[in-house]
Order: C-alpha cells, then sequence, then structure tokens
C-alpha cells in the first residue's frame, strides 16, 4: 500500500479553519458523549490523507480531534473523537444530507466538508485500505484473512455510539468515535473468543488502529439474522410467548462467559471486591441523582439495595464480560441459533474500567433490564410476559453453565438497580420521553411498590 503525507500540508492551519463547523456539527451527532456541555475549543492529534486532498475527486481525510468541554475531572483528557471528512470543490446534490459545511478559510477554503462515511466511493476506499495491510501515516491497517473485491458499501443510521458501514451482504465495518488509548474490547474479545472455539461471535477479519488506540473493527455480517430488540418487540405486538427464545438466548450467554473465563485471566470475586463495587454503585447514583432530580425521592431505597450487595461474602469469580448486553446487542439466526455482537462495554465508561473483570451477573442484570424495557414499551404493560422471559433467560443461563444468576439475588439485584440508574441518566439526556420506562424499574427495585 503507497504511503501518503501523515499531516495535511498546512496542519497548524486545519484546524482553526474547521472549528466553526465542528461546533455546530459535533454536539448533534448520537455518538457525541459531551451533550449539555458547551465546546470550548479543539486539539489535533492526528490528520491524515487517506485520499489526497488536492485531487481532481473527492479527499477523504481522517482526523483525531480532542474537545475541550468544561467540567473535566482533574487530570482526566479531553474526549479524543474520529472523524472521516470528504472533502470536494461541489458537492453532488446526493450528498447533500451529508454536508457539514463550506470552509471560509485556511488551506481548504472554498471547498466543502461532509461526513466522508456517506459517501460510497470514500467509504469504500476504507473496505481497500483494510484490504491491503500497511500503514499511512500514523495509521496502521491489520487483517487475519484475505477480503474479496469491495462489495457496495452503505452505512447504517441506527447506530448511537459508533458509526457502521455495510459492505453488501458480507462484513460490517464499525468506526469507533470516541477514541481511548489501548485495544478496545470490541476487538480484543471476540478475538480471544475466536481462539477459544467460541462460535457465538463473529470473528474479527480486519482492524485499523492509531498506536495503541483501535480505531475499526472489520467483521463478518449476520445478513440473515434478526436483532433480539425486534424479535421481542414484534413477539409483544402478535402477542406471542418469548421464553423459549429467552432461554436459548440464556444458553448462548453462559458459552460466552464460560469461553471468556477459559480465554482470559480471572480473579476469585472476594467480599473487598464487592464492597468496592457496591461503593462505586452508590457514587454513579449520587451523581446520577445531581443530574436528574427525579431520582432523589428514591435516593435512600436505592441505597439499601447497594448496601446489601456489599455486605455479602463475594461467591464465584470476576472475568472479563460483554459489558452492555441487552437485546439490541444479539442476533437470531433463520436456525434459531443467537450471536451475542457488540463488546465495546458501555461507552460513556473509560476503557480501563470496561476492560476490568467483573462478576458475569453484571451481562445477565442488563439482560433482564431488557427484557423489561421491551415490556414496558408495548401498551399495554404486561409484567407477566417480562417475568417469563427473565426467569427463562436464567434457567436457560443456569442450563449452560451450571450456575443460576439468581443463587446470589443481592448482586443481581444492585446490578439490575445499577443499570436501571444507568438509564434514567441516558434517556434524560438523549431521549427524554423514555424517561417513565427506567422510572417504573427505579420505583420497583427502590422498594416503593
Amino acid at each position: 500500500m503507497p504511503e501518503t503525507a501523515s499531516t495535511t500540508r498546512a496542519p497548524a492551519a486545519l484546524l482553526p479553519s474547521l472549528a466553526p463547523l465542528l461546533h455546530e456539527w459535533l454536539p448533534r451527532q448520537r455518538w457525541f458523549a459531551g451533550k449539555g456541555r458547551r465546546v470550548t475549543g479543539f486539539t489535533l492529534e492526528a490528520a491524515t490523507e487517506l485520499l489526497p486532498l488536492d485531487g481532481a475527486g473527492p479527499g477523504l481525510l481522517h482526523l483525531l480531534v480532542r474537545v475541550e468541554q468544561p467540567g473535566r475531572p482533574a487530570g482526566q483528557p479531553a474526549d479524543c473523537y474520529q472523524l472521516l471528512l470528504g472533502v470536494r470543490t461541489q458537492l453532488p446534490p446526493r450528498l447533500a444530507p451529508a454536508l457539514i459545511g463550506r470552509i471560509r478559510q485556511g488551506p481548504l477554503a472554498g471547498r466543502a466538508v461532509y461526513e466522508g462515511l456517506r459517501d460510497p466511493r470514500l467509504a469504500g476506499l476504507l473496505y481497500e485500505r483494510l484490504r491491503t495491510p500497511g500503514r499511512i501515516g500514523p495509521l496502521r491497517f491489520c487483517g487475519t484473512a484475505a477480503l474479496p473485491a469491495s462489495p457496495a458499501p452503505r452505512m447504517l443510521d441506527a447506530e448511537q455510539s459508533n458509526s457502521s458501514l455495510v459492505y453488501g451482504d458480507s462484513y460490517i465495518l464499525k468506526i469507533f468515535r470516541r477514541v481511548s488509548p489501548g485495544a478496545n474490547p470490541d476487538l480484543e474479545l471476540p478475538l480471544a473468543l475466536a481462539r477459544a472455539g467460541c462460535e457465538r461471535v463473529p470473528e474479527p477479519v480486519a482492524w485499523f488502529e492509531s498506536g495503541a488506540s483501535t480505531l475499526g473493527v472489520l467483521q463478518p455480517y449476520l445478513r440473515d439474522s434478526r436483532d433480539g430488540w425486534r424479535l421481542a418487540l414484534d413477539a409483544l405486538a402478535e402477542e406471542r410467548e418469548f421464553a423459549e427464545e429467552a432461554h436459548a438466548l440464556g444458553r448462548a450467554t453462559a458459552e460466552v462467559h464460560l469461553a471468556l473465563a477459559t480465554a482470559l485471566p480471572t480473579e476469585r470475586l472476594r467480599r473487598t471486591e464487592t464492597e468496592h463495587l457496591a461503593r462505586e454503585m452508590d457514587q454513579r447514583l449520587a451523581s446520577a441523582a445531581q443530574a436528574v432530580p427525579a431520582l432523589m425521592p428514591y435516593v435512600p431505597g436505592l441505597r439499601a439495595v447497594f448496601a446489601a450487595a456489599g455486605g455479602t461474602v463475594g461467591a464465584g469469580q470476576l472475568q472479563r464480560i460483554h459489558g452492555d448486553l441487552h437485546l439490541g446487542q444479539t442476533l437470531r439466526s433463520a436456525d434459531g441459533g443467537w450471536a451475542v455482537i457488540d463488546f465495546e462495554g458501555e461507552p460513556a465508561k473509560p476503557l480501563t474500567e470496561r476492560c476490568r473483570p467483573q462478576p458475569a451477573v453484571r451481562d445477565v442484570a442488563g439482560m433482564l433490564r431488557s427484557f423489561d424495557y421491551a415490556a414496558r414499551t408495548h401498551r399495554p404493560w404486561n409484567a407477566e410476559w417480562a417475568a417469563r422471559c427473565r426467569d427463562a433467560y436464567c434457567a436457560g443461563y443456569a442450563a449452560a453453565s451450571g450456575t443460576d444468576p439468581r443463587s446470589d439475588p443481592a448482586l443481581l439485584r444492585a446490578y439490575e438497580t445499577d443499570k436501571a440508574v444507568y438509564e434514567v441518566l441516558y434517556e434524560a439526556r438523549n431521549r427524554p420521553d423514555w424517561l417513565p420506562v427506567p422510572m417504573a424499574a427505579i420505583h420497583r427495585l427502590a422498594g416503593a411498590e
């Protein structure tokens, strides 16, 4: 692969010329984590021309940009975002919805800048880079298998914390928007599971990175599959049971946990660790209640849930887990088999925390909350449907693992509560109309009913 310059011709002037456009565009993106806080400045970490900007056709500019915002904890660096910007003299009408703006000054003055992933030509270029591993400036493209010629790309619109491109019906490339130092678990864990022989997770076939930071991962696209969230909502709409599917999903979750415990180090879960976990949950609650006053009346009851978990003698082990497991992170194939995807963990949390060994019951709690979420979105609220799904899921997990997650009720309830608090904060910031869904769980878990 021929190398190009790692920076643009005038990097010092590039960011100031882009800053007015980014100030407007970045906070509107679903994957921007700093919503609700003003942007005060930008710092350019790296700029790479993946396709030269001075050619006759479109250019593709890869940027790693730190976004300065007030309220950041002392010593914590500003969030770093990955941007892939298309640059054209004239933007064709089909790309008008992707327009970010036109640059007024600097090395790209007069050019139109747009979301490059929405341009099929530029999206295809990324795939070609992954087909031919090597370096371009600070970017390194890696692969484990030979890839066919580039299929037609399309960008998915359902993403929240990242962006994804689907190439034909063969592959999906996830682009990590907020970048942290270190291997992203959405690459690390599927590779480990593949080594362990676990077939529940699509194996990465290529990826790219900068330094120690993972920037994107290419995996097989399970085109004949449907996600668990949609399947659950369809079952509710058709007044069908979902317990059989939930049981099979519980088995699949347990198989993934067992494989992770085989492939990666584990630790014994001691009482000191449960006390530490409970303190962290309590701290997250205090922070969330400051941001969402509706939580305040429930704080005493929720703290009691966490205290009960902290007072237990730890059972089981700490291990690597999914970290953000819910129905939307699962796919069911036409033959009924379940796959688990998206091992990034909760993107709002620091990478070091997401990579830390944790009790497997945390994943179980996330899925139990997801069944409740699905049932709460349906009218009328079908509490019995959710309860049957939750029981079937735990039974399936126990059948595959030999351990019923309900055997440690204090820790399971604490993780369900912690997840509900996270959901309240997320919905308040991003989807206020959905806030009643997790608040109903808060009401129940705090012992208010």
